[in-house]
């Protein structure tokens, strides 16, 4: 009798447990929402003649879309260029020993994030209004060279000014943190190998740093991309402002916005897609240090499954 229950308890051990499917009915509630708001959605933009679809597909590529869409680009480019050079170097100051270059570099960023990038891109746009030309020479000195401000500012300049130098401001912050996150005992012994500061911060810190620098820089650039649309206010005939100037003329206003938007979307999405490979490539120390974990723990549970079976 004992043996037969024993055998009993055994059998229920070995059973495979039977699986039971966890039900979720709100769940359900949510996909049928989602798809009733969806066919709504593709239905208004189907059936709503207001959306000019025709006039989308005839300006989409266009010369003055396309032309815009280039300066777009440039302008991101160089924008994106300038600030994370002027962030290195403000990051660089914030965190340098010289109370003087600190105090410096945390009134940039002070004033340049407190201030809205519409307002900087206004004031260097009417900048006549308070230089109305500009010199180059000795302090309280002669001058070597003086032009007319509109000469020197044009819109572009201006542009780029506004945007660049308020991006240096936010890439300084991100820089900062990036080189904060590495550990103060690497420094310590690379000053114990002899190198100089120059060389622990081109040989070791940056390169560490930037796992943490390339996420938020991506995005950043991603947001230049949107904000090149306020630049529109200086006449600069970027993608935006090149959209304005058309429908100004047929009054097709929505159909032009909406072939803006889809070509930020477009190239939205392939920075998004260069993002998610460049992030992939720095973090690729993170992964094969994770598969060596993974690959340790599998080769411990072979070797106790192997005791435990002998």
């Amino acid at each position: 009798m004992i043996a037969s229950d024993e055998l009993t308890h055994q059998n229920e051990r070995t059973a495979p447990l039977k699986v039971v499917k966890l039900r979720r009915p709100g769940r359900w509630v949510l996909y049928f929402i989602i798809a009733v708001l969806l066919a709504m959605l593709v239905d208004t933009l189907l059936t709503n003649p207001n959306f000019g679809w025709a006039t989308v597909g005839e300006y989409f590529t266009s010369p003055r879309i396309l032309d815009g869409l280039s300066k777009t680009l440039q302008l991101t480019l160089i924008a994106m260029l300038i600030g994370v050079v002027l962030g290195v170097i403000l990051a660089i100051m914030r965190l340098s020993t010289n109370p003087a270059l600190s105090a410096v570099s945390w009134c940039y960023i002070w004033f340049f994030r407190g201030t809205p990038v519409f307002v900087q891109l206004l004031f260097w746009g009417y900048i006549s209004a308070l230089f109305p030309t500009l010199s180059f020479g000795i302090p309280f000195g002669p001058s070597f060279f003086t032009s007319e401000t509109n000469t020197l500012i044009t819109p572009l300049v201006a542009a780029i000014l506004g945007l660049s130098l308020n991006e240096a401001a936010y890439m300084a912050e991100i820089v900062r943190a990036g080189i904060s996150s590495v550990g103060r005992g690497q420094v310590e012994a690379a000053q114990a190998l002899g190198m100089s500061r120059a060389r622990i911060l081109r040989r070791i810190i940056l390169p560490q740093a930037m796992r943490v620098i390339i996420p938020p820089t991506a995005n950043n650039t991603i947001s230049m991309l949107k904000t090149t649309s306020l630049v529109s206010v200086l006449s600069f005939p970027e993608l935006l402002y090149a959209s304005q100037l058309i429908y100004s003329v047929n009054f097709k206003t929505i159909p032009l916005l909406l072939t803006a938007s889809i070509w930020y979307l477009i190239v939205t999405s392939v920075l998004t897609v260069g993002q998610y490979y460049l992030e992939r490539r720095f973090s690729r120390s993170d992964r094969t240090a994770s598969h060596g974990r993974l690959r340790s723990l599998i080769n411990l549970q072979r070797r106790r499954g192997a005791s435990n079976g002998s």
